[in-house]
């Protein structure tokens, strides 16, 4: 199982890292490890003092593939849940600046979160999935699929010209405006629509 995440894919939060907004998507990818298991409780990493959500809709691969064509991407992956994509932010920023890789901040064991799957047959419309961030009760993010840069059937598209795409592999696609930092004791809550798919306490 692959672990694939576009970066940068909502201009609102490309301009508020200061990063471009690029003309493809930018893909990196996490480990299987980094994938927290289902009532496994999340800690605050050890190393850094920054950590920030991000909170993203997720696709899961249901077909293999490589190759595809974007008038066919919709076969490759079946149902969707809200995720978070947690970044060691002080130690990005530090790698970033000696021209390093920053996998450190953000493949670590535990660092991707997802909720409850929702099959695409329940959902209306791929171009118009509305989802939304809680921290602590308070909405911090709120973002649409009719947001993105990059469409759902792009991105599966230009991952498997790199990579082969394999039933079960998970595609975070990106997060919009409105990132932020957590610290232990902070409630999370994630939903689709008004469905809560995801919740998480920092310990």
């Amino acid at each position: 199982m692959k672990i694939f995440c576009i970066g940068r894919n909502y201009a609102e939060h490309a301009k508020e890292l200061g990063n471009a907004v690029p003309d493809e998507p930018v893909v990196f990818m996490k480990p299987k490890n980094a994938l927290l298991q289902p009532h496994m409780p999340f800690y605050y990493p050890e190393f850094t003092n920054e950590l920030h959500y991000e909170c993203e809709l997720v696709l899961r691969v249901c077909k293999n593939g490589k190759y595809i064509q974007p008038q066919a991407a919709s076969r490759y992956y079946d149902a969707v849940t809200t995720g978070i994509d947690f970044t060691a932010r002080d130690l990005q920023q530090e790698l970033k600046k000696k021209g390093l890789p920053w996998e450190k901040a953000k493949s670590w064991d535990n660092s991707a979160v997802v909720g409850t799957w929702i099959p695409f047959g329940e959902i209306p419309s791929a171009a118009d999935i509305r989802f939304s961030f809680k921290k602590n009760g308070e909405l911090v993010q709120q973002g649409n699929s009719a947001e993105m840069i990059h469409s759902f059937d792009t991105i599966v598209a230009h991952i498997s010209q790199y990579f082969s795409v394999n039933i079960g592999d998970l595609i975070f696609t990106g997060t919009p405006a409105g990132v932020g930092e957590v610290v232990v004791g902070d409630e999370l809550e994630a939903f689709l629509g008004e469905k809560s798919l995801l919740k998480l306490e920092v310990k």
